[in-house]
């Protein structure tokens, strides 16, 4: 190995040959990523027996590092950017926001203060409110970026515990007389929402789940229910979480029934549009989110269907004070002499250090306009109603949910099967779709059985990629 430059980093001309081939391997992978299996075909422990137990002592040439990421790595990795990848969400992180990201690794911004990077801090104020514009919000409405819609939504449940005026940010809940609080979702909430009541210290038994009607949605009559019940009992009900786009399903409560209900009791409102409320780009679709506007706080995550690479969750909230209230908390050492004229970034939730994130969805949304960014949620959602059609016209599947935006559910349904066998035959089908490596499908349970989903986002995905899952799942149902 050579001798370290003054420096102390990789010299430039190593540089030079190492980002080079770098990108040009980048390149090749965004160009084609189906030339690799989407699914992940290494069995558990494989990749860390192939990793070295102790660091090397000496450092290494960039180029076996290399050639160690496409040996040892890649075969590890489950292609999120594959056309093919239908499970879960299909996040895809388009080419403007992977440049984007390896501008901000450059940059390395810790944008924990207006100062620390005044850019860093601006950029996100515009960009954020970019994307209020494209979703047709109201000016009201403020915005920052957080890594996921968990921290998100844990921000906005901490903002509206301590808008209760119980204290619980200086004096806590613990060993002293407070209420039980109560906080409301449908039994098709993402976990996240318990996730962020364990967090806030108000635990799981504090979260009423609601049920929902035929089509997954919250039902309006059984929140009232649970709000009298818990009023009755002595607690205290504080927020409410409506969502846009269901993780199971993708179907939307009757936001503008809910936000009516809130304001009756006068709780907080917030809706996890995580993934459905990226639609509302698309004008002709924002019928289904009407009402939202009446929120305290919404979460859209630009990296799960506005082609931004994950991390990128936008928090978008009516009064930013209130979260400001909830979370500042400023040390001597992070005073600064424009405090009281600019925003600092770690005043809005639990992390003091804060990643540049605004520059790729800001370098993504320049890049594709609001038109052709509506234009690809369009083209998913037609895909998304030709498989729903093609479901519906085949005598042994059923569609398992409506079809709001570009996610379907289905399940093989011959009609000769019991509970129980058609749950593991399904199972069965997808096991073999997946072993092709060609696609990659989730599953949930809806009402107790086990369903398919065939999740439709991914910025490279084409018709040809979902006919082809369609014909793998045919295929595969003939065997079982």
């Amino acid at each position: 190995m050579t001798a370290p430059p003054e420096s102390g980093d990789m010299p430039p001309e190593e540089f030079e040959r190492a980002s080079r081939e770098v990108f040009e391997w980048m390149g090749e992978y965004l160009a084609d990523p189906s030339t690799h299996a989407v699914l992940s075909e290494v069995e558990p422990g494989e990749v860390l027996a192939a990793l070295p137990p102790e660091p090397p002592e000496s450092g290494e040439e960039f180029s076996q590092i290399l050639r160690d990421f496409r040996d040892l790595v890649l075969p590890g990795i489950t292609h999120w950017n594959h056309p093919g990848f239908f499970a879960y969400f299909s996040i895809s992180g388009s080419v403007p926001g992977v440049l984007a990201e390896a501008l901000v690794a450059t940059l390395n911004v810790n944008a924990m203060l207006w100062r620390t990077s005044p850019a860093a801090t601006e950029l996100e104020e515009r960009v954020s409110d970019w994307t209020r514009q494209l979703l047709g919000l109201p000016p009201e409405f403020r915005g920052h970026i957080q890594d996921t819609a968990s921290t998100s939504t844990l921000v906005s449940l901490a903002t509206a515990r301590e808008a209760t005026g119980l204290g619980v940010r200086d004096a806590g809940l613990s060993g002293r007389d407070v209420p039980a609080l109560r906080l409301y979702c449908s039994e098709e909430a993402h976990s996240s929402v318990e996730k962020a009541a364990i967090t806030i210290g108000i635990g799981r038994s504090s979260v009423n789940r609601i049920a929902t009607d035929s089509n997954f949605r919250m039902r309006p009559s059984r929140l009232i229910d649970a709000i009298e019940a818990d009023l009755a009992q002595g607690a205290r009900p504080f927020c409410i979480v409506a969502t846009v786009g269901t993780t199971s399903t993708t179907s939307v409560d009757p936001i503008a029934e809910v936000a009516a209900i809130a304001r009756q009791y006068d709780l907080w409102l917030h809706i996890d549009a995580a993934y459905g409320g990226a639609a509302a780009a698309i004008p002709e679709m924002r019928h289904l989110m009407a009402g939202w506007e009446q929120a305290d706080s919404i979460v859209v995550n630009p990296h799960k269907w506005l082609f931004v690479p994950i991390d990128c969750s936008l928090l978008l909230l009516r009064d930013p004070a209130a979260t400001r209230s909830a979370f500042s908390l400023v040390p001597e050492y992070l005073e600064t002499p424009e405090s009281d004229r600019v925003t600092n970034l770690m005043d809005y939730g639990p992390a003091l250090g804060r990643r540049f994130r605004a520059l790729k969805l800001w370098m993504t949304l320049r890049y594709f306009g609001t038109s052709g960014i509506a234009e690809r949620l369009r083209k998913h959602i037609a895909l998304a109603r030709d498989l729903a059609d093609s479901v519906e016209a085949e005598e042994s599947w059923v569609l398992a949910a409506p079809v709001p935006f570009s996610t379907v559910c289905l399940r093989y349904d011959p009609g000769h099967l019991t509970g129980e066998q058609l749950d593991r035959a399904n199972e069965q089908i997808l096991e073999r779709v997946n072993a092709s490596g060609e696609v990659f499908l989730s599953h949930t349970r809806l009402r107790e059985r086990y369903t398919l989903r065939v999740a439709i986002g991914n910025i490279r995905t084409e018709k040809r990629h979902v006919q082809r899952a369609w014909e793998l799942l045919r295929e595969a149902a003939e065997v079982v």
